[in-house]
């Protein structure tokens, strides 16, 4: 889907799918072709998730390592306020996004 048009929403719909990113995060570095293609998945589906590059941010390195017992990227956190859950595999993240997002 290399250079898809970013998803168009309603001020409204804009908002919800906004409120649903909050508990995401994804842990990545910016010289991974694999979390460049997530990352570009997520600016096609327009959607606003918090970016921690475990490169620039030994913080982040280790919280990906205590969470999801490794330090492999790409990974996506996803905390919806009861549980946490740490997905990983680029392509797995991308259809996570696309079913969450893509009708919103």
């Amino acid at each position: 889907m290399r250079g898809a048009e970013p998803v168009e929403r309603t001020p409204q719909t804009q908002a919800e799918a906004d409120e649903q990113a909050q508990g995401l995060a994804l842990y990545h570095y910016e010289g991974c072709p694999f979390c460049g293609k997530v990352r570009r998945a997520i600016a096609r589906l327009n959607i606003e998730i918090v970016l921690h590059d475990i490169n620039r941010d030994p913080g982040a390195r280790q919280r990906l390592i205590a969470g999801g017992g490794r330090r492999t990227v790409p990974c996506l956190r996803i905390d919806d306020g009861d549980t946490t859950t740490w997905l990983y595999e680029s392509s797995d993240i991308v259809a996570y996004l696309e079913k969450r997002f893509a009708a919103s």
